[in-house]
């Protein structure tokens, strides 16, 4: 894809100007992603963001401030640049350089999902390693970063930097007494992914304090469980679940 995203000084789009086809998906899904995180217990008023933007793109969209999760719409978005330095949308998210940040750092990475995820944010308050004890867990094990710099809001480009440097090459981070950053390579991708996370820290959770001792998966079911459970098919497969469960919960957005 060669199209890239326009810097806009308006919300939800210039004067004069309508979003490209594109663009308009991005919007879409990016709008549906919001109201399947809330479907997964991820709200937390207004709080917590996901953006996404085209691949290679220097520009990306992004929930606006004031909305939450469980009443995005495509018209609820913003676009930012990836340049901390560039001119901002009044209604961007006050933690835009966590995202900027990240984008910057991870070329591979094409959408972002920061939230206060209850369980996630827990398991970030302790030490305990992310165990594959279930096939969520399975997904993660090994791959979760930890940032303790701070557990205020991310404000500021370099506090972002160092977000960016605990997620490394993860798929995730869990930031410390805050809740966690999860990563994808699409809008599809990270959405999933965040939903995983908060399944494998409430289960791994439930265990520790049901349980005395319980079993991991082995290394090689971990490795067959990521090809398979977690192939980019099944990930598809599970986005059009998450999809089917937004417009049967909000018929409206069957519309949009």
């Amino acid at each position: 894809m060669t199209e890239t995203l326009t810097i806009r000084p308006e919300h939800g789009g210039s004067a004069g100007r309508k979003p490209t086809p594109m663009e308009r998906c991005l919007r879409i899904q990016l709008a549906v992603a919001a109201r399947s995180l809330s479907l997964g217990g991820h709200d937390d008023f207004n709080q917590g963001q996901v953006s996404a933007r085209i691949p290679g793109a220097p520009v990306f969209t992004i929930k606006a401030a004031l909305q939450g999760f469980d009443e995005c719409t495509p018209e609820d978005v913003v676009t930012a640049s990836v340049d901390p330095d560039a001119q901002v949308d009044p209604l961007a998210p006050p933690e835009l350089p966590l995202h900027q940040a990240i984008y910057a750092a991870r070329p591979d990475v094409n959408a972002i999902v920061h939230s206060h995820a209850p369980h996630t944010l827990i398991f970030g308050a302790g030490n305990l390693p992310l165990r594959p004890i279930s096939h969520d867990g399975a997904f993660f094990a090994g791959r979760v970063g930890l940032f303790t710099m701070t557990s205020n809001t991310i404000l500021d480009i370099d506090v972002a930097k160092q977000v960016a440097a605990a997620l490394g090459s993860h798929p995730a981070v869990l930031l410390r007494n805050h809740g966690g950053v999860v990563v994808g390579k699409s809008i599809r991708h990270a959405t999933v992914y965040a939903h995983l996370l908060e399944r494998a820290c409430e289960l791994q959770l439930l265990a520790e304090r049901a349980l005395s001792e319980y079993h991991s998966s082995s290394l090689s079911d971990v490795e067959g469980k990521r090809d398979f459970i977690y192939s980019d098919l099944s990930v598809r497969s599970y986005w059009d679940y998450c999809q089917r469960r937004v417009r049967r919960t909000w018929p409206d957005a069957a519309a949009w």
